[in-house]
């Protein structure tokens, strides 16, 4: 069988993105030959790691977290700008992969950002490579944003959860894009998890609210005002997945991939890292079924 090259898009979406890994070892296993990658957020963070060969190094790192090292990862910024720095989980990676160019990788890569200063798109094709991962990943008001001169990045989910647009003058035989807030609920014919979604999202939400409280008192920080449902973390992290899947569906109207994999915005939340082993597997299912029946 020949190869086929394959432009493949990663979305945006926490730890729902580990279903980015799922679908890269299905198409590696299968022969397809990934020659470009454009990604936001865990998109770019997936696929950046994969660009430089390292895919496999962070897949065995992953696996292994629970919820006590999620919360190690967290790193307080004390800063108005975001609740944590990232540096912790930047230096992991820089741990795991090394310092990488992104002009020297071996697979074309861009990562996408948002510039808050005039609500443009930032792409990243050259440079440090982690610097683009972490800019990518700076989720409003969780991650502090990163600033480049003048300009102050953030997520490039803000603006583009599925950035297909820095694909389009690949020379490749498909474009596949990958996107992480689909319309819920989570019913897709694909095995669920062991235990469900809807079983686990109570004692989820209050884990991680719990957690946020903990810090803020820990550390003084000023409380934000919540309901008894859905605490401050809650309801803007929601707000942000909404938004994003209302974004992604016109960005993807005007440029639409040949192949579009759609996971559910509830098959996680965007913090259940510890859930990577699961969701890998839901990746790796979902594109078998999707490219199998679209026979590519």
């Amino acid at each position: 069988m020949t190869s086929k090259s394959v432009s493949l898009v990663l979305g945006s979406g926490g730890a729902r993105g580990l279903v980015h890994i799922g679908v890269i070892d299905w198409l590696v296993e299968h022969n397809y030959k990934i020659e470009s990658i454009a990604g936001c957020s865990m998109g770019a963070l997936v696929g950046g790691i994969y660009a430089a060969g390292k895919l496999d190094a962070y897949k065995d790192w992953v696996v292994t977290l629970d919820k006590g090292d999620v919360i190690k990862m967290l790193d307080l910024s004390f800063s108005p700008g975001g609740l944590f720095k990232g540096d912790k989980i930047i230096n992991k990676l820089l741990e795991l992969v090394g310092r990488q160019k992104i002009e020297k990788l071996p697979i074309n890569f861009t990562a996408v950002a948002t510039n808050i200063e005039n609500g443009k798109e930032v792409w990243f094709s050259e440079g440090s490579l982690f610097d683009a991962i972490r800019a990518s990943i700076a989720v409003p008001l969780v991650f502090t944003p990163v600033t480049r001169g003048k300009h102050v990045l953030l997520d490039g989910g803000v603006i583009n959860p599925v950035p297909i647009a820095p694909t389009m003058s690949d020379m490749t035989d498909i474009t596949i894009a990958v996107n992480v807030d689909g319309e819920p609920p989570y019913d897709h014919g694909i095995e669920k998890f062991s235990a469900t979604i809807e079983e686990q999202d109570k004692d989820e939400e209050n884990w991680f609210s719990k957690m946020i409280d903990e810090l803020q008192e820990r550390f003084n920080l000023d409380k934000f005002e919540s309901n008894e449902q859905l605490g401050f973390y809650e309801v803007m992290s929601r707000c942000i997945e909404i938004m994003q899947q209302s974004i992604a569906k016109m960005k993807m109207a005007a440029y639409a991939p040949d192949i579009l994999i759609e996971f559910p915005r509830d098959i996680a939340h965007t913090y259940e890292f510890y859930r990577a082993e699961e969701l890998i597997k839901l990746g790796y299912e979902k594109a078998e079924q999707e490219l199998s029946k679209h026979n590519v």
